[in-house]
């Protein structure tokens, strides 16, 4: 979509399309899984949770949907994921991780189909849709980072 500026980057990681762009926090955690626990399923599962936490902090109630992968909010008709996830992993070390929507502009979305996912009842939201306002990112990912350290037992070091 050159006329939006928009370029497309084919990389090895699970989940399909997204995108990546101002308003998100994007994570890509590099751990040592075999230094942590050696479960993928666990470690995408602490991801989520971490965001659902997060979610959590700012009264939005958010969770898994049996099937597909990320952090979801649902009135019962529309469900609406907020949080993206695709990791890869070379000898338990990772690789990509998540995409965190805040104050996304959510158009960009519409230019692709996000994480492969076509059904009628999944769309995607941010922190700002979901809260009728802007949020401070900073604020987000502090809290986020607090969440990751305390789920997976490490230390957070801020240069």
């Amino acid at each position: 979509r050159e006329k939006e500026n928009i370029e497309y980057f084919k990389i090895n990681r699970g989940g399909d399309i997204t995108y990546h762009g101002p308003g998100q926090i994007v994570g890509y955690p590099i751990l040592d899984l075999d230094e942590i626990f050696t479960d993928i399923h666990k470690y995408v599962r602490f991801l989520e949770e971490a965001v659902i936490r997060t979610c959590n902090d700012y009264g939005l109630k958010t969770g898994r949907i049996e099937g597909y992968t990320g952090v979801w909010l649902s009135d019962g008709s529309k469900n609406r994921k907020i949080c993206a996830i695709g990791v890869h992993l070379s000898r338990w070390v990772t690789m990509h991780g998540f995409a965190f929507n805040v104050n996304t502009n959510l158009d960009y979305f519409d230019y692709i189909v996000p994480c492969g996912i076509v059904d009628e009842d999944k769309t995607v939201t941010s922190l700002e849709k979901e809260l009728g306002r802007k949020v401070d990112v900073e604020e987000v990912k502090n809290r986020l980072l607090n969440h990751f350290a305390e789920l997976f037992d490490v230390e957070i070091l801020k240069r």
